[in-house]
Order: structure tokens, then C-alpha cells, then sequence
């Protein structure tokens, strides 16, 4: 008989806002944006509780936020304090338990499989974690319970803020069924509406279907679909074990400009910086690129993507802005302002890859620099090292869900 196993998913309630109270007292119980003033073109990276009362949400459009909510108070995002609280989180679920995994700056999934002896029973066990948390942190946070991760995941949802909720083995499909089938993780708007189509709104009618049903319209998402409804792991961001980071697929980042330009300088310096983030996140997963991809949009909203591959993997900030920089100069409608340009790296090589002696050479002493570039970015910040190419191009770091220097995810540190 399989062994019944206990997952947490710990969610920190409104992170972003809560570790900006920390610095900012004041803000406590007040509607509060982060991500960008009200004016800016940029999008919603977190939200107050005050301030989802009157329908502001995350990745909307800070100016439309501002519209549902005139009385807010638009805070920049601060990266660097999240990367610090996360790190601070993530010491504390290392001391409850060993088998941790780092979903996002602000959440996490933790096996306390066989710790009853340790902690008691997994509510119990729950109440420790939480009040260790905020003890440790000044934060508050959800915990789901779940004998699988997605049901966890979904739970520590219906218990915010600040709430526990276990959802005892056998249970799953009772409690799933009731909920909107967009609270399963995957079902994003397209698939949800897909679903609506096919009349299925609830968890629970998604359950109901035939597995070949679902397979012969969504594929192989499909038969995801018919475990998660079930309460299964299935598919997606549970295909390994927790613990055993799969790393990510491509990397990118993305710059939007608060008034679009047509000034080659101040492009190609942006594409200087976003090179540099994209490098540094690279090098963070032990990864080399193969290829290298600009996106380019114009104030028209029409976009292009232009992508060239290397004959030499890389994951170093200088080699791939040369690449970023030739494809844009041969795609640019010269003169033509530019709203939006992204620097996006996939195919990632197996290593041990070798080029002629003088590049080499070359490849090697720009790798040793780079790797003393980050060693004094973790320790003064992002800021505290860029290209010279950059300097013109150094716009704000977007807050976001999985930012350079996530606590677990650096594989070169983490196998030392």
C-alpha cells in the first residue's frame, strides 16, 4: 500500500505590501499598490487587501489601478528587501523541515511526511510553522494541508489571510468539487473559458467527465486535467519530486518604456541591462544558452520576435547583449519609437563545450569576471555592478514572482 504523504504549501499573505510595511508602518490597513506610481505604464506586481476590495488585482495595468482606486498609495517595488524576506522565509521552512521547495519568492511547498513524532499531527504541526513564521519574520502566512501538493496549494488559497486549513486524506474530491475550476493551478482564462464552453464551471463537473473525453479535447493537459480534478498531482508543476528543481525552460526579461523612444542610446542600453539580468539568472541555474531571442514592439503595439542561435552556448552578459544588439540593429525600423524590448535565452547546452583557444581564452576571463560581478551583487545588491554599455538603461527591476537570487534555486551554490 502506498504511503498517504503530507504536503504544506505555505503562502506569505500579500508579501510584497506586508514587507513594505515593515519599512513603512504607516501604510498598515491602507489601500497600497506595489509595482510603480499611477501614472507609469507598468502593471500591478501586488496588492493590499484595502485595496482588492475595489477590484485591484496583480498584472493589471497600474493607470487602471489607479482608476478603481484613486485613494491608494502607489509604492515603487523594492526587489532587493523581497529577496531578503524570502531568504528569511525560506531559513525557516529549512528548520522545520529538510525537503522544502521554493514555488516563488513568497511561497513554498514543504513534505512533513513521518514528523509526527517531531511536531504531532499535521495541524498541530501547521500552528508551529506559523507561529515560527511570524516570529521570525513579522510576517503572516497561509498553510495548506493536503495529502498532494495541488490540493495544498488550492487549500492554503481558501485560508487566507493568515489562516490554516487541512483537508484530511479521503477528502479531496468533497472539497474540490464546490470550487470554480479556475482555482486549479494551469487553468488560466483561455482553458477557462474553454471549460465554460463545454459547460463545466465547478471542479466537480470537470471530475465527472471521461478521461478519453478530456484527453480527445485538450490532449495530454487534458488527462492532467482529469488527475487534478480528482485531487492529483498531475502534470505541470508537479511532475518532480520536492527537492529536485527541474529549473526553468527559457529565461527573460522584459522593459517597458514610460514614453516610447526612438533614441538608439538609450535602447541599446536597455538592451544592455536586460542582457545583464537575463545572464545573471543564467548563471544562477548553472545554465548556458543556445539561443537568443529579442522582442521588439512599437508604439503601434505591433511586435516582432527575432531569435539567433549561437555557435556556442553562453551565459555571459557581454555575449549575449552582442547577440541582442545585432539582431535588434538588423530589425529595427530605423528612427521607429519603441515601447516595449525583451531579451529572452532557451536551449540549454550540456556543457563542456569548447570554441577555438583565443575565444576561449577570452569566454573564460569574461566568465571569472562575471562570476566576481555577482558575488558583489549578492552581497551590495543588483545595482552595485553593470556593463558600461547599461548605465543609460538602468530602469527599475520589476518585482515579480521568481527574481534572481530565490532562495533554493541556485544550483552552482546550492551543490557546494
Amino acid at each position: 500500500m502506498k504511503e498517504v504523504r503530507t504536503y504544506f504549501h505555505v503562502d506569505m499573505d500579500a508579501f510584497f505590501v506586508s514587507v513594505e510595511e515593515l519599512y513603512d508602518p504607516s501604510l498598515k490597513g491602507k489601500p497600497v499598490v506595489v509595482g510603480g506610481q499611477s501614472h507609469e505604464r507598468g502593471v500591478v506586481s501586488a496588492a493590499s487587501y484595502a485595496a482588492r476590495k475595489f477590484g485591484v488585482h496583480s498584472a493589471m495595468p497600474l493607470r487602471t489601478a489607479y482608476q478603481k482606486c484613486p485613494q491608494a498609495i502607489f509604492v515603487d517595488g523594492h526587489p532587493d528587501r523581497y529577496r531578503e524576506y524570502s531568504h528569511r522565509v525560506h531559513d525557516v521552512l529549512e528548520s522545520f523541515s529538510p525537503l522544502v521547495e521554493m514555488a516563488s519568492v513568497d511561497e513554498a511547498y514543504l513534505d512533513i511526511t513521518g514528523t509526527e513524532r517531531l511536531y504531532g499531527p499535521p495541524l498541530r504541526a501547521a500552528h508551529l510553522l506559523h507561529e515560527r513564521m511570524k516570529k521570525a519574520t513579522q510576517l503572516n502566512c497561509s498553510i495548506g494541508i493536503a495529502a498532494s501538493r495541488l490540493v495544498a496549494k488550492i487549500t492554503s488559497d481558501q485560508a487566507k489571510p493568515n489562516g490554516i486549513l487541512w483537508v484530511i486524506p479521503g477528502c479531496e474530491a468533497a472539497f474540490l468539487a464546490p470550487l470554480d475550476v479556475r482555482k486549479v493551478p494551469g487553468v488560466g482564462k483561455v482553458t477557462e473559458k474553454n471549460l465554460h464552453l463545454l459547460g463545466i464551471r465547478k471542479v466537480g463537473d470537470l471530475a465527472q467527465l471521461d478521461d478519453g473525453f478530456l484527453e480527445e479535447r485538450f490532449g495530454k493537459w487534458g488527462m492532467a486535467l482529469a488527475g487534478k480534478a480528482r485531487g492529483a498531482d498531475a502534470g505541470g508543476w508537479f511532475d518532480t519530486e520536492i527537492g529536485e528543481d527541474a529549473g526553468p525552460k527559457s529565461i527573460s526579461h522584459e522593459h517597458t518604456f514610460n514614453e516610447d523612444t526612438g533614441n538608439l542610446e538609450q535602447i541599446e542600453a536597455t538592451l544592455a541591462r536586460l542582457s545583464e539580468m537575463v545572464g545573471r539568472r543564467l548563471r544562477e541555474h548553472g545554465l548556458e544558452a543556445r539561443t537568443i531571442q529579442l522582442k521588439l514592439r512599437y508604439t503601434d503595439f505591433s511586435t516582432i520576435t527575432r531569435a539567433h542561435s549561437l555557435p556556442r552556448a553562453t551565459q555571459l552578459d557581454t555575449e549575449i547583449y552582442e547577440e541582442i544588439r545585432e539582431l535588434f540593429r538588423r530589425n529595427w525600423k530605423t528612427g521607429a519609437p519603441v515601447r516595449l524590448l525583451g531579451v529572452h535565452a532557451s536551449g540549454w547546452a550540456e556543457g563542456g563545450e569548447q570554441m577555438d583557444l583565443l575565444g576561449e581564452d577570452r569566454h573564460q576571463k569574461w566568465k571569472e569576471t562575471m562570476a566576481a560581478a555577482d558575488r558583489m551583487r549578492d552581497r551590495f545588491g543588483e545595482k552595485a555592478v553593470s556593463l558600461a554599455a547599461s548605465l543609460r538603461g538602468n530602469f527599475r527591476e520589476r518585482t515579480h514572482e521568481n527574481p534572481v537570487g530565490l532562495p533554493g534555486k541556485n544550483r552552482e551554490k546550492n551543490s557546494k
